[in-house]
């Protein structure tokens, strides 16, 4: 149904976009610095069920716009790739501020720290695009089944962002002391995830392959 290689490229692209800074990861620090773990990963159960509702609704509305008009997928991966480059840019370019260096905040009970992470999620560009632009590249519609691929593959990008962003936010306070020590570090994980991000976004732009054999 998928191929091995659209599973590798789904989770490549999930993990360089998880590992840079956005909205996400300074919520889920900021609630596990101040308030402890357990808020962090309530704060990450809201974060997941903003993951499956835009993974559903990207995929049952791609399902029939790519079977219909498949000449969009020049378009898409263009915009995609646009935005992958973005993203090298935020992450290379200097001046940025550490995302375990975050503004204190007041305490939230349970039902207030899951709808914030939700919220945060759902209103976060980055993840319409993601779903809109990125994951489509790796349906091969000779396959068939769109939809059920489209799913497959955004679950793949699921369990990898929920799986680092758990670890963060498990590791939050110490990755936070340690980076204040060490800000060189900083500046290498920056750099790593901006050349990461770069190169995928050049290697997406440059691909001709047309939309039945995705790379």
């Amino acid at each position: 149904m998928v191929e091995l290689s659209g599973i590798l490229g789904v989770s490549v692209v999930a993990l360089g976009m998880v590992l840079t800074p956005g909205p996400n990861m300074i919520y889920l620090v900021s609630r596990s610095i101040t308030q402890g773990r357990r808020a962090g990963i309530i704060s990450l159960g809201g974060v997941a069920l903003g993951f499956m509702v835009y993974l559903l609704a990207a995929n049952l509305g791609l399902s029939v716009v790519f079977l219909a008009v498949p000449e969009l997928y020049v378009a898409v991966k263009l915009a995609g790739a646009a935005y992958l480059a973005y993203l090298a840019w935020n992450a290379l370019k200097p001046g940025g501020i550490s995302v375990f260096d975050p503004q204190d905040v007041p305490h939230d009970s349970p039902r207030k720290l899951f709808t914030t992470g939700l919220m945060t999620n759902l209103l976060n560009p980055k993840i319409a695009i993601m779903y809109l632009s990125l994951i489509p590249q790796f349906i091969d519609l000779d396959r068939g089944h769109v939809l059920l691929q489209g799913i497959i593959l955004g679950s793949f990008q699921i369990v990898v962002s929920i799986a680092v962003n758990l670890a963060i936010v498990l590791a939050a306070g110490t990755i936070a002391v340690f980076l204040s020590r060490r800000p060189s570090w900083l500046k290498v994980q920056r750099y790593a995830m901006g050349t990461v991000l770069g190169a995928l976004a050049v290697s997406l732009a440059v691909d001709t392959s047309g939309p039945s054999n995705p790379s």
